[in-house]
């Protein structure tokens, strides 16, 4: 495990967007696994912001998205489907149809997980996987239980995950409570995991998660056996350490 400390937030967005960057610019067919949330957005916007300078060309590249939210389609305002076209997609040159994500209107769970795995490994796997940390350990969403779950899966999300995603919706109680997400095996199968860790609210979960024990009630300690794992963390986050 590499561990990269960052002064604040945008240092911590520009160290693992040079990461993003020098995979893709190495390796133009690489498969991205991404994620959402406040986390890796300052990360996007340093790539868009290369991109836009002609310093990075995604024409070439695949991505795979975490998790989506069950109950809702592409357009809805909190999907992740709409917040990755207006964090990234719609603002770099990815084709349209290189970028996937959980379908959250599918109602067939069997199938749509079925698919999502096979859609994976039909583009040979990931190359470089994205993370942010939940407040409770979950990566994707992940959630702590009694053992890790490998593939994708619909997930009922915890209260405190509920919780920590309220501040998106217009109320506690439009806020999904089940998730399609990738599975921790198909995140431990991509060739190199960077994960993004901001503010001193995450320090006591990040000591536990990369400090502690590995164990399902911490989805993310399994990372400590990852064999190509970075943090890019903050001094704030890394506070506990």
């Amino acid at each position: 495990m590499e561990i990269i400390r960052a002064r604040d937030y945008d240092h911590m967005s520009r160290q693992a967007a040079n990461i993003l960057s020098a995979q893709v610019i190495l390796h133009p067919e690489s498969v991205l696994g991404l994620a959402t949330g406040s986390s890796p957005i300052g990360a996007y916007r340093q790539l868009i912001e290369w991109y836009d300078k002609g310093d990075v060309d995604f024409r070439r590249v695949h991505t795979v998205n975490l998790d989506e939210y069950v109950g809702l389609g592409p357009e809805h305002p909190q999907s992740y489907a709409r917040f990755m076209r207006e964090n990234f997609f719609d603002r770099v040159n990815i084709p349209r149809e290189n970028t996937h994500i959980p379908d959250g209107t599918n109602p067939d769970t069997e199938y749509e997980c079925a698919r999502y795995d096979a859609l994976i490994r039909g583009l040979g796997g990931v190359d470089l996987q994205l993370l942010g940390l939940g407040p409770n350990g979950h990566i994707g969403f992940n959630e702590p239980a009694d053992c890790f779950t490998k593939g994708t899966h619909r997930v009922e999300l915890t209260e405190a995950t509920i919780r920590a995603n309220r501040r998106f919706f217009d109320d506690e109680a439009d806020v999904p409570r089940f998730a399609y997400t990738m599975g921790i095996l198909d995140i431990m199968q991509a060739q190199r995991v960077v994960m993004v860790v901001s503010g001193a609210g995450k320090a006591k979960i990040v000591h536990e998660a990369f400090f502690g024990p590995v164990t399902p009630r911490v989805p993310a300690s399994i990372l400590q056996l990852h064999r190509n794992f970075t943090l890019v963390a903050d001094e704030e986050a890394l506070s506990a350490c």
